[in-house]
């Protein structure tokens, strides 16, 4: 009872810290400013309300995965981490950090729900501007590994805690605040780690003496991918 309580107020931060940025640019704006940098202003508030819309969304997800609304399918998992890459790399450039992509893979389907794999890429990387130091370059890479397709995004900046990651490693029953690694609450990776779970999907991390490498391992298919709009 005390660990889901202590996750719900975890989630609750990491849900109300966009909030209260939203807030601190509205009150800043002057509409005496350029019409620049009330653009730019504008901009900040349509992406910080995105990405918290997205973890409200994601967070619905997770209550309703026992409902069967979530299928399993041969889906593209480069045009998946494409796509996460187009929405994130703006976030990336605000924050003065970078990202890149490596494809080693010679499998490109994967079985998943596009969705839920989405989501689980894209908190991996978000989590990466959070985690990583400025200046830094982040990657985002695949590779085959027997039967299945690994994910990996790897980010420069404070070592996971031990803790955390026998937590990952044993599967995150709850949001945990991630010490040592300001910017966030670990909301996004206790989403991955349910959405991983319901699709069978093996989920760990790598430590690294200056960061961590985020994975999982998805079953290849050889079966022909369907197109997939992302809401």
């Amino acid at each position: 009872m005390l660990s889901e309580v202590g996750g719900l107020a975890v989630a609750a931060h990491e849900l109300k810290s966009p909030l209260v940025v939203m807030r601190q640019l509205a009150l800043s704006m002057d509409f005496d400013d350029s019409k620049t940098e009330l653009e730019s202003t504008r901009k900040q508030l349509v992406d910080i309300s995105e990405r918290a819309i997205r973890q409200v969304n994601d967070l619905t997800k997770i209550a309703r995965l026992n409902d069967g609304l979530f299928t399993m399918e041969p889906v593209s998992i480069r045009h998946i981490c494409d796509h996460v890459i187009d929405e994130l790399r703006p976030f990336f450039a605000q924050n003065q950090r970078r990202v890149s992509t490596k494809y080693k893979n010679r499998t490109n389907l994967v079985i998943a729900n596009p969705d839920l794999l989405f989501s689980i890429i894209y908190n991996f990387c978000s989590n990466a501007v959070y985690y990583s130091t400025p200046d830094t370059e982040s990657q985002l890479s695949l590779s085959d590994h027997g039967d299945k397709v690994e994910v990996s995004v790897r980010d420069f900046g404070p070592c996971l805690p031990k803790k955390i990651w026998q937590d990952i490693r044993d599967g995150l029953s709850c949001p945990t605040s991630i010490a040592m690694r300001p910017g966030s609450s670990g909301l996004g990776l206790f989403i991955a780690s349910k959405f991983s779970k319901y699709m069978q999907v093996e989920l760990f991390a790598i430590r690294h003496r200056d960061g961590t490498s985020f994975k999982i391992r998805i079953p290849a298919s050889k079966q022909v991918a369907f197109p997939f709009n992302y809401g």
